[in-house]
């Protein structure tokens, strides 16, 4: 399997601009340490997160076939999520937002293949697959939330970035890697963290993707769901977190109702959360959705919705009120009145309707940008989008005819009309000259040496959003990470301790029982002593099989152990006391 995707109907439908994100899991790179990692945490969450979580969430554990004993292969968990309409992919770590929206939108979830360390087994910044695979899946067995997952996939890959965003995802991308990499030094961690810090603190107005990124925090990553006297547990960031789902219960934590004010908080994915959100059901959380959706330039277009394309110094599309659409990298517009009177993109631009690329008018047409009035003419009540074809001709705007278009913010197209185009209505959307002149005041806009002039029609910007209109009109296939997470290469004592990890995990499953936990165990005090994890797993073969001295060999070695760590003298606690409790809850029944 190794280099390979599978694919499935589902996947089949990405567009190939995601594609390039995806990565093969490689099952087989996953260590008996990792596998030991996953199974310590999923036992510990499941024990807990029974009491606390959201029903929906131990239901889609079985329903997504995802096992507490062994990291899921996506392979097989991607036959299974067909049958809920969706899919999962591998990924190398964080990817852009949009994009990350744009994958839900199509009812895929995005899974980053690696785990992390046991040393960063209670929280880690980056993602892993105990966070998507743990985290993420299960709860999406309800199709309630899974219809708010996909929602908010599709609106939020419509919202405009600022390039300070990018500038931010960059930074934290290579806080996730570095934190997660153990042969980094604490002094370039700690400076990541600065950096991350710093930018936070000076991004200026908040863009709509940051904006959309705080209701996504709060509820998918962090959510809870219930009474604020009584919630439950549903976002992935808490579920997947064996610290902070215990610890998000406690007063320590200020719960808060969902509202839309919770877009207008900010996070820091370093810190444990000082405030969560409830939300009474799934269905508020789409309510939260369209009412801030309703705020979003996809919706309100206008002046504002141009400038923050210009602002975000990014490919983006506006949509004017006869449906035709402008796809480039917006530089300028003129203004009157607080109303935008011409619109201007630079390099590559593409002209649409209804997501679909007009003929005759992609890139290779428009190599250096465009422009084009926006508005209606002056003195003339009627806009040329209305215009029948009897007031088009009395007005000369007509093929063949030379006419000088005066528009109401002061912009002059004289030129030939060679010939329009009109929607599925009949309204004429785009307009193309010759010899065409187009002029703002003393300011020359267009000259007829420049060729054809293309000149669309519409008296309003209805629409403003991130990204082209017809994913076929440029070239998308462009993502190159600026890092890859980082695996180094194992050491001789790595590889040891991982070969007596494999060990236990074969004895445990049957696989060979003619190894001696005796010999692990002195191997394990002699040349790993500081490992707590595979002490823990043969106390709890020794503990199922009443062998009491082994066991009390091992609790003396673990109280050894927490005497020299005591940062993980809670996590070896927590993992008896579970060991314990499964035995005497299996023995009741």
């Amino acid at each position: 399997m190794k280099n390979l995707i599978e694919t499935n109907p589902i996947l089949n439908k990405l567009p190939r601009h995601l594609k390039q994100f995806m990565k093969p899991q490689n099952y087989e790179d996953y260590s008996a340490i990792d596998q030991a990692v996953w199974r310590y945490v999923m036992r510990k969450n499941v024990n807990f997160l029974s009491t606390v979580a959201h029903k929906s969430y131990l239901e889609g554990l079985k329903q997504t076939g995802i096992s507490i004993d062994s990291i899921p292969n996506m392979y097989g968990m991607n036959r299974i999520l067909k049958d809920i309409g969706w899919a999962a992919v591998a990924v190398d770590g964080f990817i852009p937002p949009n994009a990350f929206m744009e994958f839900q939108a199509y009812n895929v979830l995005v899974i980053a293949s690696d785990i992390r360390q046991l040393e960063h087994i209670e929280y880690t910044p980056a993602p892993d697959i105990i966070h998507e695979g743990a985290g993420h899946a299960p709860i999406i067995a309800n199709p309630e939330y899974a219809e708010y997952l996909r929602r908010f996939g599709e609106i939020g890959c419509k919202a405009i970035s600022s390039a300070k965003d990018y500038e931010l995802y960059e930074a934290v991308r290579h806080l996730s890697i570095i934190k997660e990499a153990p042969t980094t030094k604490e002094e370039d961690i700690i400076k990541a963290e600065k950096q991350v810090e710093a930018l936070q603190q000076n991004m200026g107005a908040p863009s709509e993707m940051a904006l959309i990124r705080n209701l996504h925090w709060w509820t998918v990553e962090y959510g809870l769901i219930g009474t604020v006297e009584n919630p439950k547990i549903y976002g992935a960031g808490l579920l997947s977190s064996i610290g902070e789902s215990e610890w998000c219960m406690t007063d320590a934590v200020k719960k808060l109702p969902y509202t839309i004010e919770a877009t207008y908080q900010n996070f820091d994915i370093t810190k444990p959360q000082p405030q969560l959100y409830v939300t009474p059901d799934f269905a508020h959380l789409s309510l939260i959705l369209e009412e801030f959706a309703n705020t979003m330039a996809v919706r309100k277009g206008g002046l504002s919705g141009v400038n923050k394309l210009i602002e975000s110094g990014a490919l983006g599309t506006i949509e004017l009120s006869t449906g035709i659409q402008i796809s480039g990298v917006f530089t300028e517009t003129i203004e009157n009145e607080g109303q935008p009177v011409y619109i201007q993109t630079t390099g590559n631009t593409a002209l649409a309707y209804r997501e679909k690329e007009l003929v005759g008018h992609g890139i290779e047409t428009h190599t250096k940008g465009y422009g084009s009035p926006i508005g209606k003419l002056k003195g003339i009540n009627l806009a040329i989008e209305d215009m029948s074809p009897r007031d088009l001709a009395a007005y000369n705007i007509y093929e063949e005819q030379t006419v000088t278009l005066e528009f109401e913010g002061g912009v002059k197209v004289s030129g030939e009309i060679i010939t329009g185009k009109r929607n599925l209505q009949g309204k004429i959307i785009l307009i193309s000259f010759k010899d065409c002149t187009v002029t703002h005041h003393d300011k020359v806009l267009f000259k007829p040496e420049w060729g054809i002039y293309d000149m669309a029609v519409g008296k309003e910007i209805v629409s403003a959003f991130s990204g082209p209109a017809d994913l076929n009109s440029f070239d998308l296939i462009t993502h190159v990470p600026s890092e890859k997470t980082i695996h180094i290469e194992k050491s001789e004592e790595r590889l040891r301790l991982e070969a007596l990890y494999q060990q236990v995990r074969d004895y445990r499953e049957g696989k060979n029982r003619t190894i001696s936990r005796t010999k692990v165990l002195e191997e394990l005090i002699e040349n790993h002593p500081n490992d707590w994890l595979l002490p823990v797993e043969l106390y709890e073969l020794a503990f199922i099989g009443n062998e009491t001295n082994l066991c009390q060999t091992i609790l003396e070695h673990l109280e050894t152990i927490k005497q020299d760590r005591p940062d993980v003298g809670k996590l070896i606690d927590d993992g008896l006391n579970m060991i314990r409790y499964e035995k005497n809850h299996s023995t009741k029944r």
